[in-house]
C-alpha cells in the first residue's frame, strides 16, 4: 500500500467579490500517494489553479484541512510554513512572467538557495546551480544569460530548477506547458517524469488539456464550478468516464 503525502478534506476557498461571494473551490477533498501524479482537470475558473495555491498556504482556506505528511498545515504559523516551503513547491504557467527579467538565469536559480541560507559560500551556490542546471537539461553556457534571451521551453526549465533547489518532495504544476509550443511540450513533460523516478517527487498537475494529462497522471480528478466531479485512475477514466461534465470535456 502506498504511502499518502498529502490530504485534503473539505477544502473551501471563497473570495469577497463586488458581485458578493465567489465560491471558488467547495469542499474540495482528495489524496495523493507519495511519488505520484494527480492530474487536476478542468475549463479556465473551475478553481484548480485556486486549489493548487491554498494546498501551498499561497492562498489562505477559507475552511477545510490541508494533511501534508501527516502534519495538518491549514492553520500553520508564517514561520513554520516558511520551514516548509522547502518540501512544497509551485512551477508556475508562463515561464516569462514567473522569472524576474532584470536577473541572470543563475541568479534565478539560486534565489531561494540565498533566501534560505541553505549554502554558505559563493562557490558552493555556483556549484549547486551547475549541478541544477544540469539536472533539468540546460546547457552551461546560459549560466549568465537573461530568460529574455531565452525561448519558452528553457526559460520553463529555469522555472523547474528553481523549484528543485530546495529538493522539494511535493510540487505542484500549474499549467507548465499551456504556454508552450506542443513539441516542447513533450520534453518538459518527459524531464518532469524522469526527475519525479529519480528523486520520488509527488505532482499535482493543473491543466485544462485532458491530452496532456493522459499519458501524465496516474490518476485525474475532473473540477466543474470549484468542485471535484469525478475522480479515477487515468486510463480508466478515459475508457469509461461517468459524469456528463467529464464526457463533454473528453469530446
Amino acid at each position: 500500500m502506498a504511502e499518502t503525502i498529502l490530504e485534503v478534506r473539505n477544502l473551501v476557498k471563497h473570495f469577497k467579490t463586488s458581485r458578493g461571494m465567489l465560491h471558488a473551490v467547495d469542499d474540495v477533498s482528495f489524496t495523493l500517494e507519495r511519488g505520484r501524479t494527480l492530474g487536476l482537470v478542468g475549463e479556465s475558473g473551475c478553481g484548480k489553479s485556486t486549489t493548487g495555491r491554498t494546498i501551498l498556504r499561497l492562498i489562505e482556506p477559507t475552511s477545510g484541512e490541508i494533511i501534508f505528511e501527516g502534519q495538518d498545515i491549514s492553520n500553520l504559523s508564517p514561520s513554520k510554513l516558511r520551514t516548509l516551503r522547502k518540501d512544497m513547491q509551485l512551477i508556475f504557467q508562463d515561464p516569462y512572467s514567473s522569472l524576474d527579467p532584470r536577473k541572470t538565469v543563475s541568479q534565478i536559480i539560486s534565489e531561494p538557495i540565498r533566501a534560505n541560507k541553505i549554502l554558505k559560500t559563493q562557490k558552493e551556490i555556483d556549484e549547486r546551480v551547475a549541478e541544477l542546471m544540469e539536472t533539468v537539461g540546460l546547457a552551461m553556457r546560459l549560466f549568465n544569460t537573461y530568460p529574455h534571451e531565452l525561448d519558452g521551453g528553457r526559460r520553463q526549465r529555469i522555472g523547474i530548477a528553481r523549484a528543485l533547489a530546495m529538493e522539494p518532495k511535493f510540487i505542484v504544476c500549474d499549467e507548465p506547458v499551456s504556454a508552450l509550443d506542443v513539441s516542447i511540450q513533450a520534453q518538459i513533460l518527459n524531464l518532469l517524469k524522469e526527475l519525479q523516478e529519480k528523486m520520488g517527487l509527488s505532482y499535482i498537475f493543473i491543466t485544462h488539456d485532458l491530452a496532456v494529462v493522459n499519458h501524465f497522471a496516474d490518476d485525474i480528478a475532473v473540477m466543474y464550478l470549484g468542485k471535484i466531479v469525478e475522480k479515477a485512475p487515468a486510463e480508466e477514466l478515459f475508457t469509461n468516464p461517468l459524469h456528463p461534465y467529464t464526457k463533454a470535456l473528453l469530446s
